[in-house]
């Protein structure tokens, strides 16, 4: 069985003032198709601590703000949870010296050290998925899309994403574990644990 590893880079502009959010199914789908791979695994994965990768259904409907209705509903728990960085010393970060540092790799201002809460909810999320590729198509059921969000959202910025497409161009015949029988993990009741106890008395006989 031959064996194929494929990697990609997204270019993404980010627009500032507020998260972004970047549909980028169409594009996976594309490098999967240029890979050559049937069968195996893509791996999304950003270049940034203020970036995640996330896997969600389509929200179709997008408000004046061009977020769909499930992203904004997203960021609205986010800011409950993480409050957007509004004013100095909101955060512990950055201190002294990540601002110098700042300035030291040429950062056009300390305001953009001011992004604490786009490395927190980065943190939350995590910054890659990976997922199944079946028969040269993604694994992602009938309405889930690819995502990359940039919360850091301090200025308008250029954005990596990661691609990598690892697996095979051959068939890999029957996927069906034990025939596909259904594995029931409810809980079974012991004959012990159903055994009759006198205390149903109050019940059985009133």
């Amino acid at each position: 069985m031959e064996f194929k590893i494929f990697q990609k880079e997204l270019e993404l502009q980010s627009r500032g003032w507020i998260p972004t959010f970047h549909d980028v199914t169409k594009e996976i789908n594309e490098i999967v198709a240029a890979s050559g791979v049937k069968n195996g695994t893509v791996i999304v994965a950003s270049h940034h601590t203020t970036c995640s990768v996330m896997i969600q259904e389509c929200s179709h409907d997008i408000d004046s703000f061009d977020l769909e209705y499930l992203q904004h509903d997203l960021l609205d728990i986010m800011r409950k949870m993480i409050p957007d960085f509004a004013e100095e010393g909101q955060y512990r970060h950055p201190g002294p010296i990540h601002a110098q540092y700042g300035r030291y790799v040429d950062e056009p201002g300390n305001f953009t050290s001011m992004n604490t809460d786009g490395h927190l909810r980065s943190v939350f999320f995590g910054r890659s998925e990976s997922i199944t590729i079946k028969d040269g198509l993604l694994d992602t059921g009938e309405f889930a899309h690819v995502y990359f969000i940039d919360w850091d959202h301090v200025r308008a910025r250029r954005r990596q994403l990661n691609v990598t497409v690892i697996g095979t161009p051959d068939d890999i015949g029957d996927r069906k574990w034990n025939n596909g029988e259904v594995i029931n993990t409810l809980h079974k009741f012991t004959p012990e644990e159903k055994a009759y106890d006198e205390h149903f008395d109050l019940q059985l006989k009133r």
